[in-house]
């Protein structure tokens, strides 16, 4: 049995639900649309570029989890899960999964996007264990922060180590799939690194290292 880790936005889904969620609060009116939309676009050319600084952007992007109660976030979550998420996954690639579902590998989803937006559609996927920057919750209330360390970039083999080591499990044999020049650090170090509609940056590093590519 193989560990077959999986990135989720523009890899598992046809599009970016961290980006998406912004852009769904804007839409229902919770945010300033201009504004909001600016900061959405400009964090998302800088993801893209490799140049994201996260801590600035998870700042900006958990805010509005603390300023609502929970009953409300989820219930505009639950809106946008059925009609923005559902529509990413069937025009996605969730077809990846079953490949490993039938060879008995340990699926894992391991991603930047925050585990409020993340953890439901991990559970439409059918994947018990999702690796994601965790939003702190405390007294049943978001407070605007981060648990730990992001997992992004050189985050991801930090997050991925620490849950190798509590599950005793090892990369031998390894998968990983994702399109973003922002995984490489994860992509280096599994067996079989996987590309998947790649961004130009990591099309070029995948077809220089002879890496398989999805498109």
């Amino acid at each position: 049995m193989a560990l077959a880790l999986f990135d989720l936005d523009n890899t598992l889904l046809n599009g970016d639900s961290d980006h998406a969620w912004g852009i769904y609060l804007t839409e229902i009116g919770i945010v300033d649309k201009i504004l909001h939309e600016k900061k959405q676009d400009e964090f998302y050319l800088q993801y893209q570029n490799g140049i994201l600084d996260i801590d600035e952007f998870l700042s900006f992007q958990l805010q509005v989890l603390s300023q609502f109660p929970l009953e409300q976030l989820f219930e505009w979550r639950a809106d946008f899960i059925e009609t923005i998420i559902k529509p990413m996954i069937q025009s996605g690639k969730p077809e990846l999964l079953q490949t490993h579902r039938d060879n008995n590998d340990q699926l894992v989803i391991i991603t930047a996007t925050n585990d409020f937006i993340t953890r439901p559609i991990a559970d439409l996927l059918e994947v018990e264990i999702l690796i994601a920057t965790q939003a702190e919750l405390l007294n049943n209330k978001y407070t605007g922060e981060v648990t730990g360390t992001p997992c992004f970039q050189t985050g991801k083999v930090t997050r991925l180590t620490e849950w190798l080591t509590t599950q005793e499990q090892q990369l031998e044999g390894s998968y990983f799939y994702s399109d973003s020049i922002n995984d490489l650090p994860l992509l280096e170090i599994v067996d079989n690194p996987v590309v998947v509609t790649p961004d130009n940056k990591l099309r070029a590093h995948a077809q220089n290292a002879d890496w398989p590519i999805i498109d």
